[in-house]
């Protein structure tokens, strides 16, 4: 059997192909959004009654399809009104300006978070202290976030030290970074039960593991007994950090230097159109 492929490429269908990715696409990032979250539990309760209203439907189920239909018509309202926070944050994000401009602000927030890590790492290192801060990423942290207690700071190196200087209310527990921000402290992450990890490392190193089985957040311990720096990822726990390793390994994963590059080509772009074009006019 041949294929007509003259007419399998039409218009039309390129674009219900396109309509069907478009889709699947924002599936897709409603679920990365939502993992991590409770509000994926809710996500999960929607996609039962639409399943429940199929299968009523096919079942020739009057007086339940009713009943569904009621619930999902006022589902839609009631969806709204409880996340009109994040929706509001998801509306005013989409428009804040260029792609470049949000990337360029974006890059800067990291590296000035960096710089407040490093500062704040370098201090309790050499003094031993012991440390525990995740920076979430794509996966949510609403979970671990509701076990601390709420700062929702400015972060910064002496911010840092200060929370956990030992014996102080704040010390025990970890520090969750959420938007270049400290979201809370003192909270309490998930403990791996790997037996890869090494007998010598305490509960600050099995959390921060833990914490990077069940997320892709970004997690740096530092050790109480050595002041060694380290930093889980994907299940993988990177020892014995220097300096020079552990800001490398933070601006590879934080800071977008291909948007960046991008970003300043197309800003030499439209120097060089002006200096070309305008000037010429002058």
């Amino acid at each position: 059997m041949n294929l007509d492929w003259g007419n399998l490429l039409t218009i039309g269908n390129l674009v219900n192909l396109l309509d069907i990715l478009v889709v699947w696409f924002v599936i897709y990032e409603l679920i990365v959004m939502l993992r991590g979250t409770k509000a994926i539990q809710l996500f999960r309760g929607v996609i039962l009654i639409l399943i429940v209203r199929f299968i009523s439907a096919y079942l020739g189920l009057n007086t339940v399809s009713w009943l569904v239909d009621q619930v999902i018509n006022w589902g839609v309202i009631a969806i709204i009104i409880v996340f009109q926070p994040e929706i509001r944050r998801g509306l005013e994000h989409l428009g804040r300006g260029s792609l470049f401009v949000r990337v360029r602000h974006e890059n800067e927030a990291a590296n000035k978070m960096i710089e407040g890590l490093d500062k704040a790492i370098q201090y309790m290192s050499k003094r031993r202290i012991g440390a525990l801060m995740t920076i979430q990423r794509d996966t949510g942290l609403e979970d671990y976030i509701e076990t601390g207690i709420d700062l929702d700071a400015e972060l910064t190196g002496e911010l840092l030290i200060n929370i956990f200087i030992p014996n102080t209310p704040l010390h025990d527990g970890a520090v969750i970074i959420r938007d270049n921000r400290i979201a809370v402290a003192a909270a309490y992450l998930p403990l791996s039960e790997s037996n890869l990890i090494p007998k010598e490392l305490g509960t600050r190193h099995r959390a921060a593991v833990g914490i990077s089985e069940v997320t892709d957040a970004l997690t740096i311990v530092i050790s109480e007994e050595t002041g060694e720096v380290s930093i889980t990822k994907n299940n993988e726990l990177l020892r014995g950090l220097t300096q020079t390793d552990y800001l490398k390994f933070l601006r590879n994963e934080l800071v977008n230097d291909e948007a960046t590059d991008n970003n300043n080509v197309f800003l030499r772009a439209l120097d060089w159109f002006d200096q070309r074009f305008r000037g010429g006019r002058r």
